[in-house]
């Protein structure tokens, strides 16, 4: 099912975008093989295995790649792999004997995704780092806050979801698309860095337009005007308004019976920004945020009700659209985006994965006959299931 049914990946185990990125790519339908390592990668903290949505829906072998017996496995899956993704520092597949050339002359086909906060080179191509630091690069972390405030921290979204694992999900299906037609992989840099200066590139428009201002907090696109940001209520609780077009203002002026000839006259004038935010807080501050969504949802005056991560799914367009979805009783995001002729399969849990169900997965990569050649030069020893600590 999904529209990559049939395309085979190989994921090296790593954190944040590059998993993301192979549960995109298992979401729509490819078959992702998870190569994991005897110690997992944390990131702090243990978690458990089956809430660790983004592992969902592989199959998964572990192997000690400090072994050159368990290197080998994995350049048996890799020559029948269309794609591999890996999300290390530059350097280190080539030091484990997994680089690019030697994966492509093993399969000239595949295409080999590499995941990197700064690149595969350049001076900080070496340091590491996480998404705020490379945000914070590309000046979207200076223009995403409040007038006067600190930059605002956007959770890792903008970097190693967006800038990171969507560039290298569409950087190796644009790869695999070219394969089909000449026969050759390549490799696919992937760097947030350069993914979050992509998502910025209308900023940059603007910018050399002068129609963004910094300091941030001042423009039309952030927290700047008035009809354009986040209120408290009179339950403690946030909405959100977004009335930027004229006859959406308007909308929003007439559902909160105030006379647009108060406002619209001055309603550019930034000087006057401060006053008229505080006169919507104050009239938003009368009602509960349910009373306002139940006046504003659905209208034309852009609204819509800031809910808590355990809101989502109760509520009514999320649940009709189906976007939540639970497996085995963890509500989790459904795949995205839908397909009208290839549906997406039901994502699958992750789950500890036994010695035997792992040899499986090794059998159907490789075929009955090079897993039996295998299986008898007794090269699959360095095969083994979930470790417990996972």
């Amino acid at each position: 099912m999904g529209p990559l049914a049939g395309v085979k990946v190989v994921e090296f185990a790593a954190l944040g975008p590059a998993p993301m990125c192979g549960m995109l790519l298992a979401d729509l339908g490819a078959s992702v093989l998870r190569i994991d390592r005897t110690a997992p990668v944390e990131l702090g903290r243990k978690r458990k295995l089956e809430l660790n949505l983004l592992n969902r829906s592989r199959h998964e072998v572990v192997l000690d790649l400090k072994d050159p017996a368990a290197v080998a496995v994995a350049l048996e899956f890799v020559s029948h792999a269309d794609i591999l993704i890996e999300g290390f520092r530059p350097g280190v597949m080539e030091r484990l004997g997994l680089g690019p050339d030697v994966c492509l002359a093993r399969n000239p086909a595949v295409v080999y995704g590499r995941m990197t906060g700064w690149g595969q080179e350049g001076p900080l191509a070496q340091s590491a780092g996480h998404d705020l630091n490379y945000i914070a690069l590309t000046g979207a972390l200076d223009a995403i806050g409040r007038p006067g405030q600190p930059p605002a921290v956007p959770l890792n979204l903008i970097g190693d979801m967006g800038g990171g694992a969507l560039y290298l999900a569409v950087g190796v299906l644009a790869g695999l698309r070219e394969a089909q037609r000449s026969g050759n992989g390549q490799v696919v840099d992937a760097a947030i860095v350069d993914g979050v200066l992509s998502l910025m590139t209308m900023q940059f428009g603007n910018v050399a337009e002068a129609a963004w201002s910094p300091p941030r907090g001042r423009s039309t696109s952030d927290e700047g005007p008035y009809w354009y940001d986040v209120y408290q209520c009179g339950d403690g609780k946030w909405i959100s308004v977004a009335a930027a077009e004229t006859r959406f203002f308007e909308e929003l002026l007439r559902r909160l019976e105030i006379p647009e000839a108060a406002i619209e006259s001055i309603r550019r004038d930034r000087v006057e920004w401060p006053r008229l935010r505080s006169a919507l807080a104050e009239r938003f501050k009368r009602r509960t945020r349910d009373e306002w969504t139940a006046l504003l949802e659905g209208t034309d005056a852009c609204f819509a009700p800031v809910l808590s991560i355990e809101e989502v799914e109760q509520h009514r367009h999320i649940s009709a659209r189906r976007s939540i979805v639970r497996v085995d009783g963890v509500p989790q995001p459904a795949p995205a985006p839908r397909f009208s002729r290839t549906p997406l399969p039901s994502p699958r849990p992750p789950h500890r994965v036994s010695k035997d169900e792992a040899l499986a997965t090794v059998k159907a990569w490789i075929g009955a006959d090079r897993y039996a050649e295998l299986q008898k030069a007794g090269t699959l020893n360095v095969v083994h299931g979930t470790p417990a600590s996972a």
